[in-house]
């Protein structure tokens, strides 16, 4: 099963993960979107099944999980990629609290929900793979991603923590902890647009993931900036705030107003 697969990081994954031949699993809330990757699977030869699917709902989990499990038994291998993005600084966060809450829904509590959910049945079955796509900032700490990468670094802390208690049965981990991968995404931010990796060397690595299982995936970068953090914690503080200077708040972010909802970019 791979979240988010209507674009991005998770469409790639898809594609690449059923030209390996396995059975993909397709989530995502746009429906047509959604279809036409299933389409494309299907006509590469592979085979794919669609759930349509808004992840900050509850009630739209169980009822996938329920709904997954009736017609597929098992889940071998999660991929939980959707997400949503938010670059803000504090300052203009002050009337906007939904930013936090729309991230924790997406980001931790969705995933979190669907992997509990199916995680009963790879125990019984003895073999189960979650893979989840966070970020490099939940090691770097960078300013402006308060609401972004407080979410992420709880499902990081909660998929190790989860790992260790189900590792006796056969089910593994694995944080993804990529650097800036061009998608939909990043594109609102200026600072952004047309860099990064692309989503297609993002899903390699995904797919090496799934195959390997490592615990972590981490980049030379977030690993010192990690060390950075822990033995010169105010050096580090120093140096993000003069990045954070040198890098203002996008268009998007300075335009947006607590009453236009739909002005954050997501997945």
């Amino acid at each position: 099963m791979v979240t988010g697969a209507s674009s991005g990081i998770g469409e790639a994954t898809a594609l690449a993960v059923a030209a390996r031949g396995a059975t993909l699993l397709l989530v995502a809330r746009r429906a047509e979107e959604l279809e036409r990757v299933r389409r494309a699977i299907e006509a590469g030869g592979g085979r794919a099944a669609s759930y349509v699917c808004d992840l900050s709902d509850g009630d739209e989990v169980d009822a996938l999980v329920e709904r997954v499990l009736a017609e597929h038994g098992v889940v071998d291998y999660l991929v939980n990629n959707a997400g949503r993005s938010i670059r803000r600084s504090l300052h203009l966060s002050y009337e906007r609290f939904h930013d936090f809450e729309r991230t924790m829904a997406l980001n931790y509590f969705a995933p979190v929900r669907l992997t509990m959910g199916l995680l009963p049945a790879m125990r019984a079955q003895r073999f189960g793979h979650v893979v989840n796509v966070l970020s490099w900032g939940v090691q770097m700490k960078a300013p402006k991603f308060a609401a972004y990468l407080a979410s992420k670094s709880a499902l990081d802390t909660w998929s190790r923590i989860a790992g260790r208690e189900v590792y006796a049965d056969g089910v593994t981990f694995t944080n993804m902890r990529f650097a800036l991968i061009r998608t939909a995404m990043s594109a609102p931010t200026e600072t952004y647009a047309g860099r990064g990796k692309s989503p297609e060397w993002a899903a390699a690595r995904i797919v090496r993931a799934l195959e390997e299982r490592p615990v972590t995936v981490s980049t030379r970068s977030g690993n010192v900036g990690e060390v950075l953090n822990l033995v010169a914690p105010r050096l580090s503080d120093a140096m993000f705030s003069r990045f954070d200077r040198l890098f203002p708040d996008s268009a998007a972010a300075r335009a947006s107003r607590p009453e236009e909802p739909g002005s954050d970019p997501s997945t």
